[in-house]
């Protein structure tokens, strides 16, 4: 990927004393995949339609590829956006749809029809040219929409929440084919999502939101096992986050447990000691030995979730910890009201000071 292409600086949006954007100052490079991030209301949205131009900015800039879109209408923007309803037109077949655009540009048939056919082919719809969206099913839309999008060769093709109103398994389908189409097309993608899952598979980095600002941004690698703070770690993954104190030594401490752990965090100071439940191991006593922290509980109750158990244990402290281990034939099983001892690697747990 090449240097920044999008440069989002300094970007507010308000609406009378509501803050819908603050203050967001995000790079893009060129060629890369993007995922905006975050619960209903956190702006990503608004973000991309402001990117799109279909929304104005109260204060900041949007730049691509060092232009400035202050004053750009959104036709002049060379940006193409994939809506969740994806607009198709009913009237005109799957062909007329994917054409329509370079139509209204003005280019010849023969370049047009040339561009339906490799748009098609591209999203593997090439057998559907002559049906109308009506006579589609939802996956067959997505791609039509995308291959409509794609026809008028955008520099940043933008994506609002494009795979929501598809079933499970065919979202996650597509979710592959998503990011094949986006590698072997070079575009930069912008990708608004709620699903966590969604942009962890498909997006270079995520910008994960909250109440319009970005709280991080970065590899779903990072986000996941480096969240900048609770409220991340909260929104990326299951995660047990287990209140805790920095001792005077350092050590923190959690319940009765005192764990050495990498903080800068002053003795005294609240913090929170975030560890993902597939560190930690469920076993019967007695308790492991090694490089491990450990701790006694009882299970309170068991989740099966076909290939991975999910098991809720309280802590002699009160403490519930999630653990999750994969689901194999022949295990020999934990039960609720068993008493166990949960372990996990010294270097699993992660502090947490906001």
């Amino acid at each position: 990927m090449n240097n920044s292409y999008i440069r989002v600086e300094h970007l507010t949006k308000r609406y009378s004393d509501l803050v819908v954007l603050n203050d967001i100052s995000l790079d893009v490079a060129e060629g890369e995949f993007l995922a905006l991030l975050g619960p209903s209301g956190c702006g990503k949205t608004t973000l991309l339609r402001t990117i799109a131009g279909f929304v104005e900015f109260s204060d900041g800039d949007i730049m691509i590829d060092g232009r400035s879109m202050k004053r750009l209408p959104p036709n002049r923007r060379p940006v193409n956006t994939v809506f969740q309803n994806y607009a198709l037109f009913p009237h005109l077949t799957v062909a007329q749809n994917v054409g329509f655009g370079p139509r209204r540009a003005g280019k010849a048939a023969r370049e047009v029809s040339s561009i339906i056919e490799d748009c098609l082919s591209t999203v593997g719809m090439a057998a559907y040219a002559g049906r109308f969206p009506s006579q589609l099913s939802g996956g067959q839309q997505q791609r039509v929409a995308l291959a409509r999008a794609i026809a008028n060769r955008p520099k940043v093709l933008l994506l609002d929440e494009p795979l929501g109103a598809l079933d499970l398994k065919l979202r996650k389908q597509m979710q592959i084919e998503l990011k094949a189409l986006q590698q072997k097309l070079g575009i930069t993608f912008i990708f608004v999502t709620h699903d966590q899952e969604e942009a962890l598979v498909m997006a270079d980095r995520i910008a994960v939101m909250d109440a319009g600002r970005i709280a991080q941004i970065g590899s779903g690698r990072d986000i996941y096992h480096a969240p900048a703070e609770r409220y991340v770690a909260d929104f990326i993954g299951d995660a047990n986050l287990l209140a805790a104190t920095v001792a005077t030594d350092g050590s923190l401490s959690v319940g009765a447990l005192s764990i050495a752990a990498h903080h800068d965090a002053r003795p005294g100071t609240p913090a929170t000691y975030l560890l993902r439940p597939e560190a930690v191991s469920v076993q019967h006593p007695p308790a492991p030995s090694g490089n491990l922290i450990s701790t006694s509980a009882r299970v309170r109750e068991i989740v099966f979730a076909g290939g991975i158990v999910r098991i809720y244990a309280v802590t002699a402290e009160g403490q519930e910890i999630v653990a999750q281990q994969a689901s194999l034939a022949g295990d020999t099983p934990i039960t609720v009201g068993d008493d166990v001892v949960l372990s996990w690697h010294r270097d699993s747990g992660r502090v947490l000071t906001k």
